[in-house]
């Protein structure tokens, strides 16, 4: 049964309209900081917004979002994920384009080959939002494209190497192709014996609850292999929105395993009450803590980071707040290294 934000789509008037809403959605985007500052009403002294960060980076955030986000105050932290700063344009000493060696993993367009019997699948160069601390904010998508041969070349790799019993969906958001695109792509990868499992690093189910609809949990619920989705949710306030919720729980019935992973990110959430309350908030929708990640020191980013004996402190903090299974692993990604390095 498909129900939550499914079975509200389901009530349109056909499955081609209802698979459109979401791309609606996001191409009313807004993309404008000056917009985005009016219509949480910061007229006025504030943040240093930078139209040349905005450039380098454009601004993106869907509407759903920036309805949970606090008018009058500079400092939401959901504002803070996407609002261009000055900041971003400053250079600052070990902070680099590739902070996670993606370069040297990728064996073919596309296919990042860093783990023992996972790959992963740089499927698109675009997103739902633009977050100002992503790692890939400077990935050269449209050199690297593995659909530019219909992944014949991405697909041959993995059909070669039976080690490979997983393969990660990445972006860019893998949410953002159309339901054509993002079945066809499943079901060749769920074609190949050895593939075990399919998983789906994505931003959507919370910055663009509207993806997820009845189309896309037929397509998914029909893969004879076992779908794992890792959302990305770096703060309670996201949670704020019934069709978050409602997409999530559409998720979990089909079977999809939930799993999120967090940046800590400086202003944003470095603090225990917010760890705490997003803990609570994923764990109320089913979501299982997964990753807490130290900033990737992607050039841009540096207002961000949190140094490592602070974020080691915060954890710990956080362990006599809530029980275990709340409690996030700490991990940093080095560059060439066969695993994400525990903290």
């Amino acid at each position: 049964m498909i129900t939550g934000i499914a079975a509200k789509n389901q009530t349109k008037n056909s499955s081609s309209f209802t698979s459109s809403v979401w791309q609606r959605a996001l191409a009313s985007a807004v993309r404008d900081p000056f917009e985005l500052i009016r219509l949480l009403e910061l007229e006025g002294q504030g943040a240093e917004v930078s139209l040349e960060a905005a450039r380098q980076f454009r601004l993106l955030a869907p509407h759903s979002y920036v309805r949970r986000m606090k008018k009058g105050d500079w400092n939401d932290p959901l504002l803070r994920q996407v609002l261009p700063l000055s900041a971003e344009i400053q250079l600052t000493q070990g902070f680099v384009s590739d902070p996670v060696g993606d370069h040297e993993a990728m064996v073919t367009d596309g296919v990042l080959h860093k783990y023992q019997g996972r790959v992963l699948l740089v499927t698109t160069g675009a997103c739902a939002i633009h977050c100002r601390y992503c790692f890939r904010r400077h990935f050269p998508y449209s050199e690297a494209n593995p659909a530019r041969d219909h992944w014949k070349e991405a697909l041959d790799y993995i059909a070669s190497n039976p080690e490979i019993t997983e393969v990660l969906l990445s972006g860019g958001d893998p949410l953002t192709l159309s339901d054509e695109r993002l079945s066809n792509l499943c079901e060749r990868l769920a074609a190949i014996e050895h593939v075990q499992r399919i998983r789906l690093h994505t931003r959507l189910p919370i910055v663009l609850p509207e993806r997820i609809d009845e189309r896309l949990l037929t397509g998914l619920s029909q893969l004879k292999k076992q779908v794992i989705m890792v959302i990305h949710a770096n703060h309670a306030h996201e949670f704020q929105d019934a069709e978050v919720q409602a997409g999530l729980k559409a998720l979990r019935e089909i079977g999809v395993l939930l799993l999120n992973q967090t940046v800590l990110l400086r202003g944003v959430n470095d603090n225990v009450p917010a760890l705490a309350a997003l803990s609570e908030a994923l764990v109320a929708a089913n979501v299982m803590p997964y990753y807490l990640h130290i900033l990737d020191r992607v050039q841009g980013a540096a207002h961000f980071e949190v140094p490592e004996a602070e974020a080691k402190a915060l954890v710990a903090a956080l362990r006599l707040q809530v029980p275990g299974y709340m409690v996030p692993q700490l991990v940093r990604e080095v560059a060439g290294e066969g695993a994400k390095t525990p903290l």
